[in-house]
């Protein structure tokens, strides 16, 4: 007996899909999920009044200005590979999805020329000192609200602290340490 490629076709297909269904079935009669009376694993958690505002209170979050002095540049710029992706360090180096970063410190806020900056940003005004570059290194987002930088943030202080003596050599005057 001849069958034509189609019938071929959807009889493997038909077989698969029924040893799919047999393999699901006779693995659901041999294994038996059991409801838990009671979590695995128990996280215990200090009871205390004030919630999270009472265990921020607890330990002082680390500044980055702390740390400066035993931050070292080579560190910064192994942190600083998070940000090469839309931003350069080289002198003269071209605008990518964000300015160029040499001599950015003292510089003004959306001091690049050319470059189009969030108006949020644009309008914030001042100098990329230690302390805003610090706090926009933390959240872009919760330094200047409404920015364009989609960038989460260095959280740890000690990563921040590199980055910022990293910004600080790729100068062609480097500002004084805070």
């Amino acid at each position: 007996m001849h069958f034509s490629f189609w019938e071929k076709t959807g009889f493997a297909l038909l077989m698969a899909a029924w040893v799919v269904w047999g393999s699901n079935q006779i693995g659901n009669m041999l294994v038996h999920a059991d409801e838990l009376s009671e979590d695995a694993y128990k996280i215990e958690v200090a009871e205390s009044g004030g919630g999270a505002a009472a265990s921020a209170e607890q330990a002082p979050e680390e500044s980055a200005m702390d740390l400066l002095a035993s931050a070292t540049t080579d560190r910064g710029e192994k942190v600083f590979k998070k940000c090469a992706g839309c931003h350069t360090i080289e002198k003269g180096g071209a605008d990518k999805v964000g300015p160029h970063l040499w001599g950015v410190m003292g510089r003004a806020l959306g001091g690049v020329s050319g470059f189009a900056y969030s108006d949020a940003l644009a309008a914030k005004g001042g100098e990329w000192t230690f302390e805003d570059m610090d706090a926009f290194l933390k959240s872009p987002r919760d330094f200047v609200p409404g920015t364009k930088m989609t960038f989460a943030g260095l959280k740890k202080a000690s990563d921040r602290a590199a980055v910022l003596l990293y910004l600080r050599e790729n100068h062609d005057n480097p500002p004084p340490l805070p």
